[in-house]
């Protein structure tokens, strides 16, 4: 006898018509302005896809994607070997890996517009933990003018904020191993390295595309910290793709922004179906 399952479609039907009203329908309104020369939503003049080959066609589009590729790349080279290293420093199942794992996770519920105002704090030379310790080291330490400098500020300010959540994933992945595989490793007197590569890592490749997919799609959109810091600076060394999408709006080209935001938007939107695919063939070689 065929089961029904109409009752079990109803029951997330509220959450299908409320995605509907913070998700579709505010991305159909920005594709729709993304064709209109817009002066108030009243006065709109049609320009087709104008916007769209003015954004294509200019050199800053590209510049500021690779910036935001190359921060990125960054973060994700500091962020997951630290974050993975944390997580196998950490006894399983004690009370001090406990107390550790809600330390970590102290900065992922911190309001993000509060992170680059506790660094700037941080880094003050008058007043600021690490502004003393770079004082007394005598590093001349200049983010607003210094593009380096600027970069290293944003890029510790990021790990800090988010590398808890891949210690977090990559803990919860090696607490999931079954002892009888560890065991098994130590009468063959396998070394520390042969453990993690061939035992740890493969256990933990699942939440860790996880976590790789959600920071990719972060750090694509990274913009209150940066724009906090120094906005872009300094000479547009720290302008990524999202930064120069808040220029636009905050200068009040709704209709070039609406377009560059479909572009972002479908740059996401591809980047998470390349990761939807890679975790299908790996779910497709382990079965």
């Amino acid at each position: 006898m065929k089961n029904d399952n109409s009752m079990a479609w109803m029951l997330v039907l509220p959450a299908l018509i409320l995605l509907c009203i913070v998700g579709v329908v505010p991305l159909l309104a920005v594709f729709n302005y993304s064709f209109f020369d817009i002066f108030t939503l009243q006065d709109r003049f049609w320009v087709g896809l104008e916007w769209y080959g003015d954004l294509v066609g200019t050199p800053e589009l590209y510049h500021a994607l690779g910036r935001s590729v190359l921060f990125t790349c960054v973060i994700l080279a500091v962020q997951f070997p630290l974050g993975i290293a944390i997580a196998l420093l950490l006894p399983q199942q004690t009370y001090t890996s406990s107390f550790f794992l809600i330390v970590l996770a102290v900065p992922l519920v911190v309001p993000w517009n509060m992170i680059p105002i506790i660094w700037l704090n941080l880094i003050n030379p008058d007043y600021g933990l690490i502004g003393y310790g770079i004082k007394a080291i005598g590093w001349d330490f200049d983010y607003k003018f210094n593009a380096l400098h600027t970069w290293i500020l944003i890029v510790l300010m990021d790990t800090w904020h988010w590398v808890g959540l891949v210690a977090i994933l990559a803990y919860s992945g090696l607490s999931s191993i079954p002892q009888a595989y560890l065991q098994a490793a130590a009468i063959d007197s396998a070394s520390k390295w042969q453990v993690f590569r061939f035992i740890q890592l493969p256990k933990i490749k699942g939440v860790l595309m996880m976590g790789l997919l959600l920071r990719v799609m972060d750090s694509l959109m990274i913009y209150t910290e940066a724009f906090t810091i120094n906005a872009g600076g300094p000479e547009g060394a720290t302008s990524f793709l999202s930064l120069e999408l808040g220029e636009e709006i905050g200068g009040f080209d709704y209709g070039p922004a609406a377009a560059r935001s479909v572009l972002y938007f479908l740059l996401v939107l591809v980047v998470a179906w390349i990761f939807q695919l890679s975790l299908r063939r790996q779910n497709e070689k382990e079965a």
